[in-house]
């Protein structure tokens, strides 16, 4: 598949998320943001990436197809190991050693991708629950991060 014909797919996917997460309200008010914030939020970013791939220069662009099925098994893998971490690691700390695999099997070296994991763990906390005010787990990193 191409990247331009894949950043098709996601802005077409996006376009379904957005439009399904519109109904989706809570009977009772319990966040400020509601239930629709965090489907609008993905498909805002799906949306964003797959412009990017329909539109970005190909001169030296390597194609998506070309990551191999053992990257993409490492990256499942990585997500389910980042589920059963989750709630025990905190959300900051299981995103930081989740990014490491997955940035690796996508080219990166692995100061690249645990420092990119760390930078994705932190905005992303303080983005969801400062911002949002959606309560996420600390895990070891509550004292530092002032969460539950």
């Amino acid at each position: 598949m191409s990247d331009r014909l894949l950043g098709a797919v996601c802005v077409v996917v996006s376009v379904a998320m957005a439009w399904a997460a519109q109904d989706y309200a809570a009977a009772i008010s319990y966040e400020p943001v509601g239930p629709r914030a965090f489907p609008l939020l993905l498909a805002s970013g799906l949306s964003l990436c797959g412009l990017w791939l329909m539109l970005r220069p190909t001169a030296g662009a390597k194609a998506f197809s070309a990551v191999p099925w053992q990257s993409t098994g490492l990256c499942a893998a990585a997500v389910l190991i980042y589920a059963v971490l989750f709630q025990w690691l905190g959300f900051s700390l299981a995103t930081a050693l989740m990014a490491l695999p997955v940035g690796m099997a996508f080219g990166g070296n692995w100061k690249q991708s645990l420092t990119g994991g760390i930078a994705l763990g932190l905005v992303m906390y303080l983005l969801f629950d400062k911002l949002l005010d959606v309560v996420l787990p600390t895990g070891p990193l509550s004292a530092v991060l002032g969460g539950s």
